[in-house]
């Protein structure tokens, strides 16, 4: 159902595939009557004009992007502004629109929730933005309703910043990235390489987006195939899906790893944009007539079955009819995947014991957010569900709409009440059960969800309070077919049922009453509104030129999510206060993480105070010994600090406090064999940490240290390898890299932030 192709593509008129093989030349010469360069047929792909477009450099190869609009939520957004204050920020140079859709439960914290939305809106106010208050909107329906357009690109804090189907560029990167969209700067990357998912034929009944997605995750992710690249929607098949179903498809990309996205457009987006109300941004496109791809993704729709990706990823995946057909063999190996994941031994995770008779059963369904709260998903499952009773055991359905406009119009034609009929509950929208901020499972629960991801812990169970949950992910339609079975998996497919697709009509006076618009109206006057957990960032030393690290943290999984590195759930009402969120670093993965960090933070304060450092840190004072021994070096003037491995950290969110959180606590670098998204690098470097790379063992272990001579010089003078030492009998010699590095970059980490590098440029 899926090929990857093994060389470059090709793509003529759209429709026809030449592989750049042995063959093409004689191929391309019959059918172009000349044979094209792929230089120049790369120019013929959508996404290089749309980057064209927006290039500041003058270079193609070198890329300054700059975005025509930003979008944050609740969890992000203050942590960016101040940010940007704190480097010299006056007005909103750019639409940027902040809203609130993960911190809108003020469970946690008392008045903390509440008070970052009373900053966002003071904000919007004083520096000229858009506020979308609490419940009214997830963050990317209401880019797609009201901000997406055709041939634009948008960067958002949130890595689902997928706007591909309606023709919108669209980047999700950690927030430091928009603070330099607010202050003027540029999105810097080398040009990224485009892939095409070539679309054909048309999905079964019963088949919906997230199968497609799902089956695409699984085909690119552990191969890398996409990873960093733009992916390229084109085919026939394309015009077979619905506005509401690529969008759907193209919001899950990012757990392919690629950077972006972006689909051919047509009359079903043209009529998305009118029934927005925004005509005007309808732009058609396609690729030229010769257009070279740098890989491609064969996808037949036809023969794409309901999918469910089993805990703990997205990319694991599996037909539902396969899963069903070799039920405890699977749950098996599902399992022991599982024992490398949650690195506990004090877990018992069993999923076999959730088969009853013969078949799997489930205590939760969740259809919700960016992914599954569109119109027409929760209509297909209600019409799937209708008549229906979802029972009254363990198994449990919530639905959340993904906009108070796509709410409202589910009520007008009677979907919500179909749905509560069946026992479902309706929320409002919110990304809680994203991320663990909402419809947490029970202990040892199963929950299958259409949203976006299933990492361990990210609903909201903690394994170091002795609490294990897992999602799968699912279709709602899938969903809706185990409800009406009463929490027994059932694929759509295997449901008889009558799609009845009612016409969408969009309300815009929901936003018009409710949404603080003041784009290019900054009022200088606001006072900004802080809450008390509103903290600013600490001050932060430049680099020095030699650095001691400690390794406070070894991690050896296959991937580390950021969820991992700093949890989701209740600890995102933190995320405006940088010293409480930083307590939550490594919780879930590695508890005894932040007070090894602190113990070097002792060290590395007392420096910079002038201080004793073997006072604050006994054990440093051999270290600096032993290195004495080799090299002369003052310890003064050395900076020390902490440091992570991990073989391949970063996948999922984009939040910056993977990064920062580290930072903080007197981070100084990570050492990884390869670095899971270019967002996660991208955010330490935004926060002056060494992005190191060391692709074989290890020759060091938790607890060493690591003296890195010559450090700042190494990254000044662009140096490629970078002699470093493991401190102990005989100053183990071993070689790192840093690898590319734009001069803004080196600049960034040389300061020590990127707070520091704007003030050292005010």
């Amino acid at each position: 159902m899926i090929k990857l192709y093994d060389n470059g593509v090709y793509l003529l008129n759209g429709t026809e595939i030449v592989e750049d093989n042995t063959d093409c030349v004689a191929m391309l010469q019959q059918k172009c009557g000349s044979v094209p360069s792929k230089e120049e047929a790369a120019k013929g792909t959508m996404a290089y004009g749309i980057l064209e477009a927006h290039n500041t450099s003058g270079n193609m190869d070198k890329l300054q992007i700059k975005f025509d609009k930003l979008t944050s939520h609740d969890i992000t957004f203050v942590g960016i502004i101040q940010t940007a204050r704190a480097s010299g920020l006056e007005e909103f140079p750019v639409p940027y629109v902040l809203t609130n859709c993960h911190n809108s439960l003020c469970a946690v914290g008392g008045t903390i929730n509440e008070d970052d939305h009373m900053f966002g809106l003071s904000c919007a106010k004083k520096y000229g933005g858009m506020y979308v208050p609490p419940h009214q909107a997830v963050i990317h329906q209401f880019a797609r309703e009201m901000l997406a357009g055709g041939g634009k690109m948008i960067l958002g804090s949130d890595s689902h910043t997928r706007y591909g189907a309606l023709g919108t560029m669209a980047m999700g990167e950690g927030g430091p990235e928009l603070v330099k969209q607010l202050l003027n700067r540029t999105y810097d990357i080398a040009r990224p390489e485009v892939v095409a998912v070539y679309l054909t034929g048309a999905p079964q009944k019963g088949v919906g987006p997230q199968d497609i997605a799902l089956a695409i995750i699984g085909a690119v992710f552990g191969n890398g195939y996409v990873k960093n690249k733009v992916m390229e929607f084109v085919g026939d098949g394309v015009a077979n899906l619905s506005a509401d179903f690529r969008i759907g498809v193209d919001v899950m990309t990012t757990e392919t790893t690629c950077l972006s996205s972006i689909w051919t457009t047509d009359g079903q987006i043209q009529e998305f944009y009118e029934i927005h109300k925004r005509p005007e941004e309808y732009q058609e496109l396609k690729p030229a007539d010769v257009a070279y791809y740098d890989g491609m993704v064969y996808v037949d729709l036809s023969k794409i079955k309901p999918m469910i990706a089993m805990p703990f990823h997205p990319s694991n995946v599996y037909t539902i009819e396969e899963l069903n057909a070799n039920l405890m063999d699977i749950l098996d190996d599902v399992e022991k995947k599982a024992l490398v994941s949650l690195d506990n031994n004090n877990i018992n995770y069993s999923l076999k014991d959730k088969v009853h008779n013969g078949r799997l059963y489930v205590e939760q369904g969740v259809i919700a957010g960016c992914a599954g709260g569109g119109f027409e998903n929760v209509c297909d499952a209600a019409d799937i569900l209708r008549g229906k009773y979802i029972g009254a055991d363990e198994f449990s359905l919530s639905v959340y709409p993904s906009s108070q406009p796509v709410f409202m119009e589910l009520v007008k034609n009677g979907t919500i009440a179909d749905l509560m009929a069946t026992g479902a509950t309706v929320r409002s929208a919110f990304c809680g059960p994203c991320f663990g901020a909402g419809d947490v499972p029970p202990n040892n629960g199963l929950s299958i969800r259409h949203s976006t991801r299933n990492f361990p812990n990210r609903e909201g169970s903690k394994v170091t309070n002795g609490q294990i949950a897992s999602v799968a992910l699912m279709d709602a339609r899938s969903i809706a077919a185990t409800a009406a079975n009463q929490g027994y998996l059932t694929a759509a497919t295997d449901v008889d049922v009558d799609f009845k697709k009612p016409k969408y009509f969009f309300d815009s006076t929901i936003y018009e009453n409710r949404v603080y618009n003041g784009i290019g109206k900054p009022d200088k006057d606001v006072e900004i509104k802080f809450g008390p957990n509103i903290k600013d960032w600490p001050e932060m030393s430049a680099l020095t030129e030699h650095i001691v690290l400690k390794v406070v943290s070894e991690i050896h999984d296959p991937v580390t999510t950021t969820d991992e590195l700093i949890p989701s759930g209740e600890t995102s009402s933190f995320r405006s206060n940088p010293l409480g969120l930083a307590e939550f670093t490594l919780s879930r993965k590695d508890p005894e993480y932040v007070g090894r960090a602190k113990e070097v933070q002792k060290a590395e304060k007392a420096r910079i105070a002038g201080e004793d450092m073997f006072a604050a840190l006994p054990e440093a004072e051999g270290v600096f010994a032993k290195i004495n021994e080799k090299f002369d070096v003052k310890p003064e003037e050395t900076q020390i600090g902490s440091m992570i491995y991990a073989v391949k950290p970063g996948d999922g969110s984009a939040r910056e406090q993977a990064a920062s959180c580290q930072k903080v606590l007197g981070g100084m670098a990570n050492i990884a064999k390869e670095y899971a998204t270019k967002r996660y690098r991208s955010n330490l470097i935004n926060w002056g940490m060494l992005p190191f790379l060391y692709p074989d063992d290890i020759p060091f272990q938790k607890g060493d240290y690591i003296f890195v001579k010559d450090i700042r010089k190494a990254v000044t003078e662009k140096q490629e390898t970078i002699k470093a030492y493991v401190v102990g009998q005989d100053m183990k010699e071993f070689e790192l890299k840093l690898g590319d590095l734009t001069d803004d970059e080196r600049e960034i980490i040389e300061k020590g932030c990127l707070i520091n590098y704007y003030r050292a440029h005010m």
